[in-house]
């Protein structure tokens, strides 16, 4: 299997896309993801599908963004059945053209409905939340004295923050898109994008998918950054002096799963939409990667507070997917370096 996804992942790094193996075209035993999990929490989840179905996994680790990139890009010849996790901003304008099954799950009627996209295409199966990972060492050396954490995201300004703040590109990163949108939820478009240009004074780059800040914080590369809680968790719980906030009217995610149309095991695509709306999927990847499940019947990973301790914005889904691509637009032209 590491093989596979091994040359999977250099095909696509050589030649902008994959070429499937002749044996995974058209079997029923056999599906092709691109998925924006890690590959550390991806392997427990695919061995018990495995085991719950016989159907064997490929799969490709890339940012949300660059998959429906890549998606897109493939449409006239799709090469993956499944596009696994990333926030449902990311789906939904794959749905809007044309690019995804529409699949009703019988096992979605077992989740809130508010995690699922009412006309079909994409179902949601885990929840995140927007937090702030500081490398404790470097806040205690070198912040002035007497400075807090930051509480809020305004306290991100703080000019002390220069050159030590990384986080992702909205154009690229679900997760930096979705904390973009937060910040109109919470300001105002117009006051927002003030807000965004005074914070890339502190920013040192942008990185293309979310997570990646965190391990450039957790190594001590730069003292804050910006990414999914969950994330900074497991990579906490790795033994890194690193700590989690979740500021005030923070950001959060439908993480999500949808089939790609045209792709070559549709059929046994549905299974895995299936398998993965299951308990027992969801109680692996809490387990795995510290994420909440979209089910009631999963709780929470031990040692993260419960979802209804954040105080989250009040946000728009349905707004920020219909503006997605009018507002990456217009970070790329006032933002983007």
């Amino acid at each position: 299997m590491k093989s596979r996804i091994l040359v999977a992942a250099v095909l696509v790094y050589l030649f902008g896309t994959i070429t499937i193996a002749p044996m995974a075209m058209g079997s029923s035993n056999r599906i092709v993801m691109y998925t924006a999990l890690q590959q550390a929490e991806m392997d427990d989840l695919l061995h018990a599908f495995k085991k719950a179905t016989g159907i064997d996994v490929d799969f490709v680790c890339l940012p949300a963004g660059e998959i429906t990139t890549r998606i897109r890009a493939e449409a006239s010849n799709p090469q993956v059945d499944i596009f696994l996790g990333g926030s449902s901003e990311m789906h939904d304008p794959l749905a809007k053209d044309g690019l995804l099954v529409k699949y009703d799950s019988p096992v979605a009627k077992e989740i809130d409905k508010a995690f699922h996209d009412p006309n079909g295409y994409w179902h949601g199966w885990y929840l995140g939340a927007l937090g702030i990972v500081i490398n404790r060492d470097r806040f205690k050396a070198e912040m002035p004295p007497g400075t807090q954490y930051p509480k809020t995201w305004d306290d991100l300004l703080n000019p002390a923050y220069k050159g030590k703040f990384v986080t992702s590109n909205p154009s690229t990163a679900g997760g930096a898109y979705i904390f973009m949108v937060t910040q109109i939820f919470r300001l105002g478009e117009e006051r927002a994008f003030q807000f965004l240009k005074e914070l890339d004074k502190n920013v040192s780059h942008y990185t293309p998918s979310a997570p990646a800040p965190i391990q450039l914080v957790a190594t001590g590369q730069f003292l804050a950054g910006m990414s999914w809680g969950h994330d900074i968790l497991r990579v906490r719980s790795q033994g890194y002096p690193i700590d989690l906030v979740y500021p005030q009217d923070t950001g959060w995610e439908i993480g999500c799963v949808s089939i790609v149309k045209g792709g070559p095991n549709t059929e046994a695509a549905k299974k895995f939409v299936d398998w993965v709306l299951s308990k027992e999927a969801g109680e692996i990847n809490t387990r795995n990667s510290m994420r909440y499940s979209a089910r009631k019947d999963v709780p929470p990973p031990a040692g993260v507070p419960p979802l209804s301790s954040i105080k989250l914005v009040d946000y728009d889904r349905k707004w920020a997917n219909e503006n997605a691509d009018r507002l990456k637009k217009k970070w790329e032209s006032t933002i983007r370096r």
